[in-house]
């Protein structure tokens, strides 16, 4: 698992989230842990190296 530092982008606060490094492509839904609100996360790994990583707001 890798753990990656971001501000969301609804409540600007740093969060982090918990990433499958395993898995190159993916896009999921969760929700900040601080303003509960929903965000899609779209990480990108090459050999186990995080080498994108994209938010974006839901329900907007």
């Amino acid at each position: 698992m890798y753990e990656h530092f971001f501000q969301c982008p609804y409540c600007w606060e740093e969060i982090s989230f918990l990433l499958d490094s395993s898995v190159t492509e993916q896009t999921y839904v969760e929700d900040c842990e601080i303003c509960c609100n929903p965000i899609e996360v779209s990480p990108k790994f090459k050999n186990h190296e995080l080498t994108s990583f994209e938010v974006q707001v839901l329900g907007q």
